[in-house]
């Protein structure tokens, strides 16, 4: 009986808790992140954080192989928009995150570059302007690598010279028997091959 009564109570707190939790209007369940890929090649991840009344979407986008090409490496950006002005989304948060996704593939290579592009969910196509989320054109920032050009290769007459210079200083330091062995060592350390 009293594991009954104890079962009951710990029912009812976390019944109380849970209505409690949605009238506050606290931090839904729903906001979260994920990843995509562009056509482009652009690896980016998102990922969204409550700010009030309002909601904040980081991206950050990598490309790899651009670094040798000299182009754009990396770029990250910030959308906001009031997603609870939407009903739909008041009703199933989690499905509109996972809309939002599927609308940053969609945007392909307008993500963190076109200001006038609108993230837009299926679920809140009538909803008013402010639920759909857009990019803070302050946020955007791209980063770029330098075309960096190779250090330029010795000529291999050079490096045979030194290697010659190995041999007599081998014959001069350890003596005409050990100078192989000497100058051997030292190409070693000094690792200049012809």
């Amino acid at each position: 009986m009293f594991l009954l009564r104890c079962f009951s109570l710990w029912m009812f707190l976390l019944l109380l808790e849970h209505r409690l939790h949605r009238v506050s209007g606290a931090k839904p369940p729903g906001i979260g992140g994920g990843k995509f890929s562009t056509r482009d090649g652009m690896r980016c991840t998102w990922s969204a954080s409550d700010t009030g009344d309002a909601v904040n979407v980081r991206v950050d986008c990598e490309t790899s192989g651009a670094q040798r090409n000299g182009g754009v490496t990396e770029t990250s950006c910030e959308y906001f928009g009031k997603p609870r002005s939407c009903p739909g989304y008041n009703s199933d948060p989690k499905a509109f995150w996972k809309q939002v996704a599927r609308a940053f593939k969609r945007l392909q290579g307008k993500v963190c570059i076109d200001g006038s592009a609108l993230v837009k969910t299926g679920m809140c196509k009538r909803a008013p302007r402010q639920a759909h989320l857009r990019l803070n054109p302050d946020s955007v920032k791209i980063g770029r690598t330098a075309a960096t050009t190779p250090p330029p290769l010795q000529s291999s007459t050079a490096a045979c010279l030194k290697g010659a210079g190995h041999r007599r200083r081998a014959e001069d330091y350890c003596g005409s028997s050990w100078a192989s062995v000497c100058a051997f060592f030292m190409s070693i350390v000094q690792s200049e091959d012809c």
